[in-house]
């Protein structure tokens, strides 16, 4: 008996193996880039007018968590 189809993904199994490999791959790279980028030089957006104040809202504006005291 003669076949008369082919499975032609068979084929390409490696190339979108390669291929999902380096998606990954780039993705996680821009990932981690991003993260130590704005890990040495973090954004600072203080006004100069209300420093003081923006301090003070930042501090109260924290959750406080529950603690028990001996």
């Amino acid at each position: 008996m003669k076949r008369t189809t082919f499975n032609n993904l068979g084929g390409l199994q490696s190339l979108f193996f390669c291929a999902g490999i380096y998606t990954v791959a780039l993705f996680f790279s821009i990932f981690i880039c991003s993260s130590v980028f704005y890990a040495v030089n973090p954004k600072k957006t203080v006004n100069v007018e209300n420093g003081a104040a923006a301090t003070k809202n930042t501090i109260a504006a924290k959750q406080m968590l529950a603690s028990i005291k001996p």
